[in-house]
């Protein structure tokens, strides 16, 4: 099993959409013959893993709201996605615990349990089932942070010593439960995001008990174990299953030079750094600990751990003004990666956090620098960058070369104030979605039934997000009649 990684393992669909009538992105709409392009993709009542009356009931709101049905179609398929497939809720020792899996992959990862959830927030208050199906995620989440800070993923059984296939190889130190250990700075960032808003949403402080105190105070030691001033730190990964370069030290990744920022041996793409400063991670990781230190203050009344997080975020922040812009043809602009020691990455990739994310997560400290970076990344300066008869966004190294990814454009709406350009987006993820009526991960640039996982809740469930939110805003942006 030594080849196997999670790309094989997930394998490309296969080619079911011959009567898609090829051309330009405003013929791509075209249909003719078959199945509906659009179909009711939600699984039947009964086989359905969590039903919210609240959250039944804003779909049903939205929906009125979309003038074009298909799009209303692939709403009513997506935004539910997450509670429809891919949750289980139980107990553990008496209290809510909830796994959350990715889709077509039995395991839950700290960021997409996170992010898969974090639409449904807003509902939280209103209904009580709800608010413990979220409580549990966070519980659950405390737990897997104990058992490996350092871990990305974890399996649904946390007393199971046999990882995720692609992983049983990996020269790494492997925990109980634990499904991959491929060091992500996002992946904690991601739940103190989630905790920090299910407080603000419901008041609620029952999932902030003494673990997930505990579970801080892991966070913050991990994340200045690995701004590596002393040392490498305890953390060390090798894998025949991925590319990881040539310079990978033993295990610990690329060299780079302690400036205060921190070091992330992967992207949240789970694809290996090139420079293991990741610039969105970081900008993340000030962001996600601005909220920790204010709950650390405000709900634990620790104010020695509030004061760590936010002396921590600080020296981030500066290291960031310092070591993590670069200089473009259009001005200067945030890097992607960098090593401290002056090289740099100029590029994007398509997983949350990216550059272009940056104003959705609440972290992009300068709206003139974000602007600039926004306009390199969403261009043929960016390599990822791809434009075709099918649409035009940001893939990544993880799939490659030609394929687009539907949450660089669901991005790029979030982050747009041009109707225009929001517009185009909508038609682009409608195209997308032809024949399936849901998104995926990854599409080919020039034909959309080439695509990667028919099963990606966290995209699915991104885009229901986007479309409620111009739904509540303006109705008429989901007019693409209008361009």
């Amino acid at each position: 099993m030594h080849n196997v990684s999670r790309r094989s393992f997930i394998g490309a669909s296969t080619a079911i959409f011959a009567n898609c009538a090829p051309g330009p992105l405003g013929k791509m709409l075209r249909f003719s013959g078959g199945s509906a392009p659009f179909p009711d993709a939600r699984p039947p009542l009964s086989a359905r893993k969590f039903r919210s009356p609240v959250v039944e009931q804003f779909i049903a709101d939205i929906s009125k709201r979309i003038s074009d049905p298909e799009l209303a179609t692939i709403f009513r398929n997506c935004f539910p996605n997450t509670l429809d497939t891919t949750v289980q809720q139980g107990t553990f020792d008496g209290k809510p615990d909830t796994l959350v899996i990715t889709g077509d992959i039995d395991a839950m990862w700290l960021r997409d349990s996170s992010a898969q959830v974090w639409p449904y927030l807003p509902f939280a208050a209103r209904e009580e089932r709800l608010r413990a199906l979220i409580e549990g995620i966070i519980r659950r989440q405390t737990r897997c942070i104990l058992i490996d800070p350092y871990a990305n993923a974890f399996m649904a059984d946390l007393a199971t010593t046999t990882p995720l296939v692609w992983a049983v190889h990996d020269d790494t130190v492997m925990h109980q439960g634990v499904g991959e250990r491929k060091w992500e700075l996002d992946s904690l960032c991601y739940p103190i995001r989630l905790a920090h808003e299910y407080w603000k949403r419901t008041g609620d402080t029952s999932p902030f008990d003494a673990n997930w105190h505990q579970s801080l105070r892991l966070t913050v030691k991990t994340l200045r174990e690995q701004q590596r001033k002393h040392d490498d730190g305890p953390y060390r990964y090798r894998s025949e299953s991925v590319l990881e370069g040539a310079d990978n030290k033993d295990g610990y990744g690329p060299s780079i030079r302690p400036v205060g920022l921190i070091a992330s041996r992967f992207r949240p793409s789970d694809d290996p750094c090139v420079y293991q400063f990741l610039i969105p991670s970081n900008l993340f990781a000030v962001t996600a600990l601005g909220l920790l230190s204010e709950m650390a203050h405000r709900v634990l009344h620790d104010d020695a751990l509030a004061n760590d997080a936010h002396t921590l975020a600080q020296e981030i922040q500066d290291a960031l003004k310092k070591f993590g812009t670069a200089t473009s043809e259009g001005g200067t602009i945030w890097a992607y990666e960098v090593d401290g020691s002056g090289h740099q990455l100029l590029m994007d990739d398509s997983n949350v956090p990216s550059l272009l994310a940056l104003p959705y997560l609440k972290s992009s400290p300068d709206a003139a620098l974000y602007e600039r970076t926004r306009t390199f990344v969403w261009s043929a300066k960016n390599p990822w960058f791809f434009r075709g008869t099918a649409g035009e966004g940001i893939g990544g190294p993880h799939i490659g070369k030609d394929m687009i990814w539907p949450m660089s454009q669901i991005m790029y709406a979030q982050t747009s104030t041009s109707d225009q350009e929001i517009r185009k987006c909508i038609r682009m993820l409608k195209i997308s979605a032809m024949g399936t009526g849901m998104m995926h991960e990854s599409y080919n640039k020039n034909d959309p039934s080439n695509f990667t996982r028919s099963w990606f809740a966290w995209a699915n469930t991104l885009f229901g997000e986007l479309i409620a939110t111009l739904a509540l805003r303006d109705k008429a942006l989901l007019d693409t009649r209008a361009m």
